[in-house]
């Protein structure tokens, strides 16, 4: 049995006589003898070509290995799934996104118990792999942490005197040049259905905003989740926020492997780092960032890895006393490495500290959240991280609302536009895409509630998100700036107008949500937190008293699965 500092899990794969077989089959693929002696670290390594957030993870798993060879581990790479979400959105194929946060949680628990690491990296570059891996770091509780693959570069793209984009070779003196990222090009869609600029126009853009590797540039859900990782204390707070092409990737990835090798010596594991304190400081970046409402959801999932309380009012609580302070896309001007260039989390940690609203807590770093928030450097004048006397609100970005259409609640991201109360006419689809339709018919009118139901964790299966409908209805100007829109599925990114998603219980469960008819009235109420469907709760039961849920799309496999076990989107959405 191995004495060696660390190497506390994986004796019973590699030592001893017993075990020849093992260590003859590790030697066939190039471990030596002194190899296998060594503390074993896991890679779990989300990479795919299919898409930018994920393709250059081969390059950071390389530095994070050898990080782990000069502290003396031995590191084992292995490989999980990963969707993007970017790229089937707006696809049946979207479904398969919330879905694979449990199927790569679930993954990288059985690799890990099955080879008895004695540490863990997981590599991750997208909105699901990020949660997904901290579920199985929490699960597993071996010394371990999540490091994320950073984000992309802005697009460049050149305007024409009437703001439309330039298409083609365009010299770099001609017209105004803007930086962009994907939800761009989710607005030129609806701007190109509703005939506002043509094909050409529309492929500028395309062409435009996604310059290289790297997730979506916008505190849209892979930013928020690694933001969120770097407060929970489970990513390396600054080092995993350097870009995905930054010159200073590969040494933050390789520092990183070093530091997994000081946690399987020091034994601390991810149950002692994420506690409920740890929580609360990643739901204040949160909302003092603008960031996701898939948070919400995703918060809540790794707690109940955890078994530690947290629901959608905990939100509400530290929203309400959070200024948001972050002007960050997609509500406000800046990109995610714009962020990073300010100083980063340990910028936001310092002004969370500042104000009180930083809990103390370990870190993957050795360090605490508070020494970590110390050691801040501020690019004198960056316009990112504003200071707390000079807010974009006073109140966080994120509202939790409920009421008769939404008993369970609702997530409101308020950060983007000043709408505080809407009353409309609802405009009822049993899907998005006849949503998405409806919208390119011109069929949708100012202010009307666009009601998007049977897309909830159960019913979808899988909660698709909105943006491709969000960010078609903000290339339509007089509706962008009118409609409100609910779901039981999720909204995210477009940050233009009143948008309820997660709202539960959903409609294949039979909540209120399935009760509303073409024609009723909704009501928002931001500062009262309800949302109302303007008819008699008597009137509501009647029309559920028939109820019959929609036949459900699969009838086997993983997506029956799911549907057959995920728990209310107020509980996480996760699978039991």
């Amino acid at each position: 049995m191995s004495n060696t500092p660390g190497k506390t899990h994986s004796n019973v794969l590699t030592e001893g006589a017993s075990r020849a077989a093992a260590r003859a089959m590790l030697r066939g693929v190039g471990f030596s003898r002194e190899d296998l002696s060594k503390p074993i670290i896991g890679i779990a390594n989300t990479w795919t070509e299919i898409g930018p957030c994920n393709f250059h993870l081969r390059d950071i798993a390389e530095a994070v290995k050898q990080g782990v060879r000069e502290a003396g581990g031995t590191p084992m790479e292995f490989n999980t799934v990963t969707i993007s979400d970017g790229i089937t959105m707006g696809t049946e194929g979207m479904k398969a996104s919330l879905i694979s946060r449990e199927v790569i949680a679930d993954s990288i628990e059985l690799v890990a118990r099955g080879n008895s690491f004695d540490g863990l990296v997981c590599i991750a570059g997208c909105d699901k792999n990020m949660p997904a891996a901290i579920m199985a770091l929490a699960r597993l509780d071996i010394p371990g942490l999540m490091l994320y693959g950073g984000s992309i570069a802005p697009g460049h793209l050149h305007l024409g005197p009437d703001g439309k984009p330039l298409p083609g070779e365009v010299p770099e003196s001609t017209g105004k040049e803007i930086d962009i990222t994907i939800q761009a090009v989710f607005e030129a869609i609806g701007s190109h259905a509703a005939g506002r600029i043509d094909d050409a126009q529309l492929e500028a853009v395309e062409a435009s905003a996604c310059p290289g590797p790297g997730a979506c540039g916008g505190q849209f859900t892979a930013n928020t989740m690694a933001m969120a990782g770097e407060f929970l204390g489970i990513s390396p707070m600054f080092l995993t926020g350097v870009p995905a092409m930054d010159a200073h990737k590969h040494e933050a990835s390789r520092q990183a492997g070093r530091l997994v090798m000081d946690l399987a010596r020091t034994g601390l594991t991810p149950r002692q780092i994420i506690t409920r304190g740890a929580l609360e400081n990643a739901i204040a970046a949160v909302c003092a960032s603008g960031g996701s409402t898939n948070a919400v959801l995703h918060l809540i999932a790794i707690a109940r890895e955890l078994d530690i309380p947290l629901d959608m009012q905990d939100f509400d609580r530290i929203s309400d006393r959070t200024p948001f302070i972050c002007d960050l896309i997609p509500g406000g001007t800046y990109v995610a490495s714009d962020y990073q260039h300010a100083g980063g989390s340990r910028v936001l940690a310092a002004r969370l500290l500042e104000r009180g609203l930083l809990q103390d807590n370990p870190t993957v770093s050795g360090k605490t959240i508070h020494e970590e928030a110390k050691l801040a450097e501020e690019t004198p004048g960056q316009p990112v991280i504003r200071p707390w006397s000079n807010p974009l609100k006073p109140t966080g970005g994120l509202v939790i609302l409920k009421g008769n259409l939404a008993p369970e609640g609702c997530v409101v991201k308020v950060a983007g536009h000043e709408r505080i109360h809407h009353t409309g006419v609802a405009r009822v689809f049993d899907s998005e895409d006849a949503c998405f339709h409806a919208i390119e018919a011109g069929k949708i009118n100012p202010n009307d509630v666009l009601v998007i139901r049977y897309e909830g964790p159960r019913g979808g299966p899988g909660m698709r998100e909105m943006l491709a409908v969000t960010a078609a209805i903000k290339g339509i100007p007089e509706l962008s700036k009118t409609v409100a829109l609910l779901t039981d599925g999720r909204f995210s990114g477009a940050t233009h107008g009143l948008m309820a998603g997660h709202v539960a219980p959903e409609a294949q469960l039979g909540g209120p949500i399935a009760a509303v008819r073409e024609g009723d009235t909704i009501t928002f109420d931001i500062p009262g937190r309800k949302l109302t469907l303007n008819v008699s709760d008597a009137e509501i039961a009647a029309r559920l008293k028939n109820f019959k849920a929609p036949v459900p799309h699969y009838k086997r496999g993983v997506f029956f699965k799911y549907a057959n076990s995920v728990s209310s989107a107020s509980e996480g959405a996760v699978t039991t």
